[in-house]
């Protein structure tokens, strides 16, 4: 959703402009009235005749001439009346003119006029009164106009009435913005599974709606509830549906924005926030992002952010004041609930906590509905299918990829959007854009025959995930893409499962030393997953024999909570050699296995890595019967 902007405009603002509107009235007019003065009173604009400097002196020569006057370079004169008859009466005509002097001085000009005995009539060549007095006064209306203006703006900002957000004594105004009943756009029916998370937020938006109703059965609102989840599954949207399902003003606001460079801006405009939701009760407080300012007090390195902590100190004050009946509901987003501070997840503040996890199918399937309602549709497309191979997509990601779909339509001049734009926008959601990477014919091999091996691996390990596709066009940030594509979601990993993922992984070095007699640099992000499985499986999961069912702790938490710098290990170096030789046994024994299996299967990795060079790219059909097809 696009976040509107909000309907409560900075009071001051219009009234600011107002009082300085007279002034600029003012002079306006003047200006105005200063220009029609020049025109009229303009020589030029008195029915002047403009002549020509020599026309001028036939004019003179000939008599036509009875007076004229000298300014400047200009002179403009009378010629003789004209007496024009009528059928009532004689009327006469004064005509003026008006030229120009030369540049080059004219000693006969005074002469000729003296001879023909013109009336001569000289001015200096200042401007009149009122010009000069323009000149003089003009600079310092300017400069009055400019002060009036400047301090204008000024007043407004420094009182708050100024600009978006005022000015430095408006820091303490709260930035949140406010959406009035119905505005903000989205109702449960526009949320797509979370079921769950629905369920638990009915019983607020019943409350709002009827508080009566609730406060008969003695029943409290929560103060507080804390949505969780990964980025991407819907907190922000869930928080939007809460206040349209519920039909109650709705303030937005980032943790990020109640933090300024001033000590104690944020707690004061935390409190303005809470008078103003107070205010509109029954309404709905939203805090998106709050470990921006929620993390755990105390535990920086050299202390806390004073700024910081003061806001955190100030939100939990606000929580703890509101009147058991209240109905104001804070609603706060984040996707690291383990930084938050103890007091801030305690009962009485943050009374729900509400977890929103990845879509499982189902799920999938009503996200993408929602999301292509608009989006024309081919025939051919199999949203069912296209659900099953979105496994660990959040909604944000369907949402991405209908876009990219339809955007790879556009610009193909497709008429609608067919099954293979939207696997190819899948393929690029998950794997990145292809890249035009020139390969040479030795490197374009080795690749093939890499990808080769985990494909191979991958059909002959029986727990590993089934495969997709392979292919050795470049994408995002590797040179082939071997996928695998689980038939459900798995919440469990069991450590045979475990054990042929990390075989898998190992599948592509594997190939390279079989078939070039050495290995590559291409397996280093191999190498690091399967080593990273590896330490868990042996520290986190008590899957080693030799160490048993223990779990050992080692730079969990992160370093901006000044925890880790602080806690011991809890197991000796003796241990940490063991996790050590425990790990490399892990994987070097898997390696072994895997180098059997594909020795064995050797015809079949040399055909997958021909097919490969010729195709490409090679779907799951394609690998399953290269495979079965005998040497």
């Amino acid at each position: 959703m696009t976040n509107k902007q909000p309907v409560n405009k900075p009071k001051g603002s219009a009234n600011g402009q107002s009082q300085l509107l007279p002034w600029w009235r003012y002079l306006i007019w003047f200006f105005v009235i200063m220009a029609f003065s020049w025109y009229w009173s303009s020589p030029a604009q008195n029915q002047s005749q403009r002549f020509s400097y020599t026309e001028f002196k036939d004019k003179v020569r000939a008599n036509e001439v009875t007076s004229v006057t000298l300014q400047g370079d200009r002179v403009s004169g009378n010629l003789r009346q004209l007496h024009i008859s009528t059928a009532t009466a004689e009327k006469k005509v004064q005509l003026r003119f008006v030229t120009t002097l030369p540049p080059v001085d004219d000693p006969e000009l005074i002469s000729l006029l003296e001879q023909h005995q013109v009336e001569v009539d000289a001015k200096s060549g200042e401007a009149v009164w009122w010009v000069r007095a323009l000149i003089g006064i003009l600079p310092w209306l300017l400069i009055i106009g400019l002060y009036w203006y400047i301090s204008g703006k000024m007043q407004g900002r420094m009182t708050g009435t100024g600009g978006p957000w005022g000015g430095i004594f408006s820091f303490g105004k709260s930035r949140a913005k406010r959406f009035n009943k119905g505005e903000s756009g989205v109702t449960f029916d526009d949320v797509a599974g979370l079921e769950n998370a629905k369920l638990d937020l009915r019983e607020i938006t019943g409350y709002l709606k009827n508080p009566d109703h609730y406060r008969k059965l003695g029943a409290k609102i929560p103060k507080g509830i804390l949505l969780m989840g990964p980025p991407g599954t819907g907190k922000t949207l869930l928080a939007k549906a809460v206040a349209g399902e519920a039909n109650v003003p709705f303030f937005s606001i980032s943790g990020s924005e109640f933090i300024e460079m001033f000590v104690g801006v944020g707690a004061s405009r935390v409190r303005d926030m809470f008078a103003s939701a107070k205010k509109d009760a029954p309404a709905i407080i939203f805090i998106d992002e709050i470990d921006s300012v929620g993390r755990a007090r105390g535990t920086g390195l050299g202390g806390g952010h004073d700024e910081r902590e003061q806001t955190l100190n100030q939100i939990l004050g606000e929580m703890d004041g509101f009147d058991p009946h209240a109905t104001v509901v804070v609603l706060a987003a984040t996707n690291r609930p383990d930084v938050l501070d103890p007091a801030l997840m305690r009962p009485g503040r943050f009374d729900r906590k509400i977890t929103l996890d990845l879509p499982d199918k189902k799920s999938r399937r009503a996200i993408m509905d929602i999301h292509a309602k608009d989006v024309p549709l081919a025939e051919d497309v199999d949203l069912d299918r296209l659900a099953a191979l979105t496994i660990g997509f959040s909604g944000a990601d369907l949402e991405n990829l209908i876009n990219e779909a339809a955007l790879l339509s556009g610009r193909e001049d497709k008429e609608n959007v067919n099954m293979d734009a939207l696997l190819n926008a899948r393929d690029k959601v998950v794997l990145g854009s292809r890249r035009e990477l020139i390969v040479s014919n030795k490197e374009k091999k080795l690749i093939a025959h890499h990808e080769a091996g985990h494909a191979l691996t991958a059909s002959l390990l029986p727990n590993a995930d089934p495969l997709d596709k392979v292919t050795i066009i470049p994408r995002g940030r590797a040179l082939g893409v071997t996928e695998q594509i689980p038939k459900e979601e798995r919440y469990n990993l069991q450590q045979s499962y475990l054990h042929d993922r990390i075989g898998v992984m190992l599948g592509g070095r594997v190939s390279e030393k079989i078939i070039f007699g050495e290995v590559s640099s291409g397996a280093e992000e191999d190498l690091k997953q399967a080593t990273l499985l590896a330490r868990h499986m042996v520290t986190h999961w008590g899957m080693s024999d030799q160490l048993g069912p223990v779990a050992f702790r080692r730079g969990e938490e992160h370093i901006f909570l000044g925890r880790e710098m602080a806690q011991q290990r809890d197991f000796s170096e003796h241990t940490a050699q063991i996790i050590d030789d425990e790990i490399c046994k892990l994987i070097k024994g898997i390696e072994q296995e895997v180098m059997k299996l594909l020795k064995e299967h050797r015809q079949q990795l040399e055909n997958l890595a021909e097919s490969l060079l010729e195709k490409e790219t090679l779907e799951a059909e394609e690998i399953q019967s290269i495979i079965d097809k005998k040497a």
